[in-house]
């Protein structure tokens, strides 16, 4: 099946057919902005309306009462929302309309399946010309004297889209006598909408007939009538990602275009097979059916008492007829599960000795059932199932037989006041239960479209219902109150049989379910869920669980896909509770990327099989599949029979949780026996909530370093903070702090700020990041707040503890326990902790943390850096390199070698040899490895850092970052002056940044190796250039504030550089940096007259040098590459000036900044003038600065 072209040909299908729809409302004056009154000169049955045309356009006869009819669905629409809202959900409405019957037309000519057995779309030939208007009186469709005449001129007269118009509305009727369902009598306002052309190649005909390969629809070729459920998944493409897009509440009418999921065709034959066909082969073990069934799983091994259970439960089976299995999917969508469902029903009745004929026929009537949202997806399901019958009986389709699936419909619009017109001819006693029920239910059945399928409707007496309603009398009581009676008659009924479909118990309940975080949806579906469905409340895959339960008859099965947090998350334990006083016959682990439509890891999935029974030690079969990476890959693996478990439910509890963790060893279920949970040993904590994370968090960086705490001496401002960062062993991740002032006054007067475990604050231990993609622990030094980015623990052993938690011991509990990405609290503290060998791994531990330590130190951004590891007593940059690979090198394979040696010390303490191995690979070793590029890049920050003055060649740490100015401790390299350090594209200044590095280069390394350093910079960096210069030119023109950036930045909240680049623009007239810790109010106006009207007095320069140049020089070559440098120049120049008028407002506003505020506010104030405009001077301001209050 060409997925690809039937995505794309339902995307823009649906686009094209809603504009054509839009287009023709638009003629009789409709459109998104109003419904227009007909011009006055309408008469009669003749209306027009004003087109901008010379001649207006005009409508009569039925079409002016169909106009009436679409007039009146959108204003009841509107009832529920605004005009413009009920307008689009109509059109749309319309179009969707036609595209279903387009599809299904497609579908049944390509398999001979209309009655006429004449193509309708296309022709057999392949000529353009659908066959029926080539041959359209054989098609023995029903025409009057007018209407054939009408054809013939038509015809006579080339007009073919006109003929093939006619005939397809007469198809689209006559259908109806054998499809009503899908084939609504066109008699309505749809058929006013409808402009299908066979001729135009833009059409949607002409794609549906030549985009999607005719195969795909032909059974006989591979095609499947799941083609159906492609269409409407791929149709709902757009408004899917639209209300996924918007902000607020998803509306009831959005709720089937966002859970729509078309089931992958191996996980519903899994789930048909390992439930209604197991129900069959275990009652009926010699009908050799089950060797038809790829995806079948034999039971496990039993124990004989099990087993005899089972041979109890089987009898029951044994004793059914075909006939008497019911089988429901409650969330049929486009009934993909009840197709398959259909061929196995079928093997079934054959195996009983039913001829295809016969069988077909009594499917239809006794054993499918479903139910759906969404009254499109109920269309195509009825046409599946209906298509699929037609396969196994080619006299199906004679408008005797139906199936029983259904769109949940809303009791709202019952003219209740009829309801005295029926049971006519009852007794009181049975006229009064029966309008009493019925009331029940159509109380039950208000807001349906809302819930779907987890209404719980009471179980009344359907016949009473039935007889009750057909019962109906009017005769003498005409009156305006018996308008529509027979109507209400027929919405009745068909209430009537969703509910009675909703009560039953079924053999067999199959689904895959929406998956929506109930949160969500509308307050009515919260709370409703809340009341009836505390235990699954969180999503409504979970209700579904529940709810599918119910529909299940006792010893039945239910077999569902759901997404798997279910499993594990601790609110789902009540739940988990409940599912185990049912089997688990067999599951199918997916994981991520089950569904090829669906990349990344947040759809994570688990197809599973109940039976609606409680037999203590029943085994379980498990395939875990959740390793392979694609669809093909989870099906391969599980045909191969690979990563098989058995298990018994009954040990699940025995784990904290109670997770459905069936691939838990002998070894790992006897230490969470015996040993203690490390919450026992010490309990995992959570820090504060601040209420107002962009007011009271900073980087360490951004704020005057001297008014930073690190000795939890309360007269500061600022403490450090531990927040969160990337997966990091061992030590590190320490950069954020926090405004604790007056023991944190303003953060504790916040409405919605939590202070959690204060007495913890300022206390060195252990500490995780909660959400990441690896769990990884560090030690934490003495003197932080504690923020609720992480989780900390803090053990007397606080270092076995480390040792443990680093080991391959904590990720393999983990992942039982909780496999997502959120390493919460209760998941760790439930790691069970078994001391022994404590010595030994105490100091491989210490060693540990203390390589981590040195290994976060030599960056920059740790505040305990001292000076740049390449900085030593030699003459060239590649001899320090070189000692600092060796460094990096000996100091990552020590912390190797440690982490392999706590593997194996705590792989043997726990007894997993078997299914732990202690070597760990490069890419899980967290300090850093040296690397030239990215080492030479930070020599340039630390440079930049020296020229500024906030390293000094001659003191260690940080020589300035706010306060006093110290002039002494600068002597063997000087920093600028004034704070602006110029990055030109060409050698223009003396001052500039390549100039200032040469001089910088010259006092670390000396003067004699200064090009020998350059050269091998450049080549480090690989920028373009022709020279060593240009090479690092280009670096700080293009690259530097880029990487500048990312190395102070937060994840989750951007970008905070310490250096701010002023950039003109693309043209690079004018760049320059300043050092933010050393701006003052005069920095701008500095920048301004020393540095900007400097650069534009050097571009005019140039410019008339090049001009000169092209006056006086004889050579070609030389005049073309002058004319080529004057045109640069002048944008230069003009680039320039254009700044200079924005720089001059800032200038002029002398403007202060307060570094306490950080970098993201700061920004934005220093480029906001004094009358409140704002003038863009700085680089990247939109993914810096702090968004603009409304």
């Amino acid at each position: 099946m060409n997925k690809t072209a039937i995505k794309n040909f339902a995307i823009w299908a649906r686009n094209k057919l809603i504009a054509d729809v839009s287009y023709d409302a638009r003629l009789i004056g409709i459109t998104e902005d109003g419904i227009a009154k007909p011009l006055p000169q309408s008469f009669g049955g003749t209306q027009f309306f004003d087109i901008g045309t010379a001649e207006p356009y005009s409508i009569s006869g039925e079409v002016v009462r169909q106009r009436d009819k679409l007039i009146e669905v959108i204003q009841q629409k509107e009832k529920d929302t605004d005009y413009k809202t009920a307008y689009q959900y109509v059109i749309e409405e319309i179009a969707y309309t036609w595209f279903n019957r387009l599809i299904a037309i497609r579908f049944m000519e390509v398999n001979d399946y209309l009655p006429s057995h004449i193509r309708v779309l296309s022709s057999e030939s392949g000529k353009l010309e659908p066959d029926l208007v080539t041959t359209p009186f054989d098609a023995e469709l029903p025409f009057t004297a007018e209407e054939e005449a009408q054809i013939f001129q038509l015809k006579q007269d080339n007009k073919l889209d006109e003929v093939f118009r006619i005939l397809f509305l007469k198809q689209c009727n006559a259908l109806n006598e054998i499809l009503p369902a899908l084939f609504e009598k066109t008699k309505n306002y749809t058929e006013l909408l409808l402009s299908l052309s066979v001729i135009d190649q833009d059409g949607v005909v002409y794609h549906l007939i030549h985009d999607i390969p005719e195969d795909d629809f032909n059974i006989e070729r591979g095609g499947q009538v799941e083609i159906i459920g492609w269409l409407y998944q791929y149709y709902n493409t757009e408004p899917k990602a639209a209300a996924f897009a918007k902000n607020g509440k998803i509306a009831k009418e959005e709720i089937p275009a966002v859970t729509q999921l078309f089931t992958p065709d191996w996980i519903v034959r899994y789930m048909v097979e390992n439930s209604l066909g197991r129900l069959w082969v275990e009652g009926h073990p010699d009908c050799g059916l089950k060797e038809n069934w790829k995806y079948y799983l034999e039971e496990a091994q039993q124990e004989p008492e099990v087993q005899a259970k089972l041979s109890e439960i089987r009898k029951e089976y044994a004793a059914l007829n075909p006939e008497d299995i019911k089988l429901i999917d409650p969330c049929m969508g486009s009934g993909h599960i009840l197709v398959y469902a259909f061929d196995v029903l079928m093997q079934i009745y054959e195996s009983a000795g039913y001829s295809q004929r016969d069988a077909a026929k009594s499917i239809l009537e006794h054993n499918i059932y479903g139910l759906d949202i969404d009254d499109r997806a109920y269309q195509l399901a009825y046409f599946a199932v209906m298509m699929k019958a037609r396969q196994y009986n080619r006299r199906i389709l004679n408008g005797e037989n139906t199936c029983h699936v259904y769109a949940i419909q809303e009791s709202n619009s019952i003219n209740r006041a009829h309801l005295k017109y029926f049971g006519a001819g009852m007794d009181d006693i049975e006229k009064n239960a029966a309008k009493m029920q019925l009331e029940g239910l159509l109380d039950t059945l208000t807001d349906a479209k809302e819930y779907g399928s987890i209404l719980n409707v009471e179980s009344y007496n359907w016949d009473l219902l039935r007889r009750f309603v057909a019962a109906e009398d009017t005769a003498g009581q005409i009156s305006m109150d018996s308008v529509g009676v027979e109507d209400t008659a027929e919405q009745l009924n068909r209430l009537i049989d969703i509910g009675e479909t909703m009560v039953r118990k079924y053999w067999v309940t199959c689904t895959n379910p929406p998956y929506a975080g109930t949160s969500n949806l509308s307050a009515k579906v919260n709370n409703f869920v809340k009341k009836y469905y505390p235990d699954s409340k969180a999503d409504l895959f979970a209700v579904f669980i529940e709810r599918c339960r119910a529909m299940t008859a006792d010893n039945g099965y239910q077999a569902m896909i759901t997404q798997h947090s279910w499993m594990f998350l601790s609110s789902f334990e009540k739940l988990r509770e409940k599912m185990m006083l049912t089997e688990t016959v067999n599951m199918a682990h997916l994981g991520a990327r089950a569904f090829e439509e669906i990349g990344g890891e947040v759809v994570q999935t688990t197809s599973f099989v109940l039976r609606k029974s409680h037999v203590a030690d029943y085994m379980g079969t498990y395939c875990r599949l959740i390793d392979p990476t694609t669809q093909q890959g989870k099906e391969d693996m599980f045909l191969a029979g690979e990563n098989r478990y058995t298990a018994q439910q009954s040990n699940f509890s025995k784990i904290p949780g109670s997770p459905v963790a069936y691939w838990i060893s002998e070894q790992l279920l006897s230490a969470f026996e015996s040993s203690p949970a490390l919450s026992r040993l010490c309990e995992p904590k959570v820090g504060l909530q601040s209420g107002n994370s962009e007011k009271y968090f900073r980087l360490w960086q951004e704020v005057s370093f001297n008014k930073i705490s690190f000795s939890a001496d309360k007269n500061y401002k600022w403490f450090p903070c531990v927040k969160g960062g990337e997966a990091r062993k061992w030590f590190g991740n320490n950069i954020s702090i926090i405004d604790w002032s007056n023991d944190g006054a303003g953060i504790k007067s916040e409405p919605s700020a939590v202070i959690r475990n204060p007495k913890y604050y300022f206390r060195s231990g252990l500490t995780w990041t909660k959400i990441t993609s690896v769990f990884a622990l560090r030690f934490f030094p003495e003197n932080m707040i504690l923020s609720d980015s992480s989780v900390y623990v803090f053990p007397e052993n606080w270092e076995y503890v480390l040792g443990c938690l680093n080991s391959k011991i904590a990720p393999l509990v983990v992942e039982l326990l909780n496999p997502t990405l959120n390493f919460v609290a209760s998941t760790v503290g439930s790691i069970p902790i078994i001391t022994s060998n404590v010595n030994c791994v105490e100091k491989l531990v210490l060693s540990s943390v203390k390589l981590a330590k040195t290994d976060w130190d030599v960056y920059e951004v740790s505040w305990n850096f001292q000076q740049h590891p390449l900085i030593r007593s030699v003459s060239t940059v590649a001899d320090a390199f070189a000692q600092w690979e060796a460094e990096c090198n000996d100091r990552f394979n020590q912390l190797k070698s440690n982490e392999e040696e706590l593997n194996r010390i705590f792989i043997d303490i726990y007894g997993l040899q078997d299914e732990l191995t202690p070597e760990v690979e490069d890419k899980d070793v967290t300090v850093r490895k040296a690397d030239l590029q990215r080492d030479i890049k930070s020599l340039l920050s630390y440079a930049v850092g020296c020229m500024f003055g906030r390293y000094s060649l001659d003191v260690e740490g940080l020589a300035y970052a706010g306060g006093e100015w110290d002039s002494s401790k600068y002597q063997s390299y000087i920093p600028d002056e004034d704070n602006v350090i110029p990055i030109t594209d060409e050698e223009y200044l003396d001052d500039d940044i390549v100039s200032r590095l040469c001089a910088w280069l010259k006092a670390v390394y000396g003067a004699d190796t200064l090009e020998e350093n350059l050269d091998y910079i450049a080549k480090a960096l690989g920028n373009k250039g022709s020279t060593s210069r240009e090479i690092i030119r280009n670096y700080f023109l293009n690259d530097f504030f880029k990487d500048h950036c990312q190395t102070y930045s937060v994840t989750g909240s951007g970008k905070r550089p310490i250096y701010w680049l002023f950039d003109s623009g693309k043209q690079n007239g004018f760049k320059a940096l300043v050092y933010l810790h050393r701006y003052t109010p005069d920095t701008i106006g500095n920048l301004r007259i020393d540095y900007l009207h400097k650069m534009q007095r050097v571009y005019e320069s140039e410019i008339n040098r090049m001009q000169d140049m092209m006056d006086h020089s004889g050579n070609a070559r030389e005049v073309a590459a002058a004319s080529k440098r004057k045109d640069k120049l002048a944008k230069q120049l003009k680039e320039c000036r254009e700044y200079d008028e924005k720089i001059s407002h800032l200038a002029l506003s002398r403007i202060e900044l307060d570094l306490d505020d950080g970098v993201k506010v700061n920004y934005r104030k220093l480029q906001t003038a004094q009358d409140g405009k704002f003038y863009e001077v700085l680089a990247d301001s939109k993914n810096i600065m702090v968004k603009e209050k409304k």
